[in-house]
């Protein structure tokens, strides 16, 4: 398996990480004793970078992280998990990045994890009502303390990651990237990790899953499933979308790879410097998405790649409106 290095001088950690987040959350049911499965698999093919959310459930998916700790050694998986929502009985109450809620937060996830120490600790949002140097200081009080190994900012922008360096070094900024959405490549956002040597961890590098080609029509998602209320997903957007879908998986052939590893290996191309952590619930696609490591794509590969998804717009926002307000910019 591959490493590449988590932050300037972090451990290293496999080249493909796994996003638990749909095995707890947000893509239909769940099914713990797969979700258990993939795991223990993922450790087995050579991975051990984990990532998780206390909103992931909420609470849910690192109480499932939590029990398959307790089945594996420690020192076998990197753990990353992210805070930044204060919750009430009914769900999400709004974003809180106060040094109070930082601590808690820690504290309360430590608890689900069955662990000592956090690997890696992301601000999942910006408080835009906290300055960033607050909420840094009060996670780098978690390092000091033990409790943390290193910080990381999920959808923050140049400006507020130059802030934030300045507190504590930042070992990993994680924010959306992959062939439909690569925004990060013109605001700075990559530009600045790079600058300040901060390791850049793409989520959803499957396009929540669009660019696999299963996702046909809306009617392809559970009931339950959050993807129904996201925009690209919607009826209109999805039709269109296709195209891109179509074009991915034209381009995979030539390569003898399915579109989900070509997707991924396109992200992996972009630099060591780049950790995608695609997620799954189901051991054929972990094994699948894993295969990815094995795609070699040639400059002549990306330079097709780049010229024929250039000719596809991608129509909707990547969120819903109030979900694009907590992305920050600045």
């Amino acid at each position: 398996m591959e490493k590449r290095r988590l932050g300037k001088s972090g451990p290293l950690v496999s080249a493909l990480g796994l996003g638990c987040m749909g095995m707890s959350f947000a893509y239909g049911p769940a099914d713990e004793a797969e979700s258990l499965r993939v795991l223990h698999r993922y450790l087995q093919l050579g991975g051990n970078f984990l990532d998780t959310a206390e909103i992931y459930g909420p609470y849910t998916n690192e109480e499932l992280l939590g029990r398959f700790l307790r089945e594996v050694p420690r020192d076998s998986v990197i753990v990353a998990t992210k805070f930044g929502f204060r919750f009430n009985p009914n769900g999400i109450r709004g974003v809180d990045s106060s040094p109070e809620n930082v601590r808690r937060a820690c504290d309360a996830s430590l608890k689900r994890l069955g662990i000592e120490t956090i690997d890696l600790f992301y601000q999942h949002r910006v408080d835009p009502k906290v300055l960033i140097e607050e909420t840094v200081d009060a996670m780098a009080g978690l390092v000091s303390a033990g409790k943390v190994r290193a910080l990381g900012l999920s959808e923050a922008g140049p400006e507020t990651l130059r802030r934030a360096a300045k507190v504590h070094p930042i070992a990993a900024l994680q924010s959306e990237y992959s062939l439909w959405s690569r925004e990060v490549e013109t605001n700075g956002v990559l530009a600045t990790c790079r600058e300040l040597e901060i390791t850049f961890v793409p989520y959803s590098p499957l396009g929540r899953g669009f660019l696999t080609g299963a996702i046909q029509k809306l009617e392809d998602l559970d009931a339950s499933d959050w993807r129904r209320t996201n925009p690209r997903f919607g009826a209109k957007a999805l039709q269109a979308n296709l195209k891109l879908a179509e074009t991915v998986k034209e381009l995979a052939s030539k390569k003898d790879a399915t579109p989900a590893q070509l997707a991924l290996a396109w992200v992996l191309a972009q630099g060591k410097d780049l950790i995608p952590i695609p997620g799954t619930k189901r051991v054929r696609y972990l094994e699948e998405n894993m295969g990815a490591l094995n795609i070699k794509l040639t400059e002549r590969d990306l330079s097709e790649i780049a010229a024929r998804l250039a000719q596809i717009p991608v129509v909707g926002e990547r969120y819903a409106p109030d979900m694009m307000a907590l992305v920050n910019h600045a």
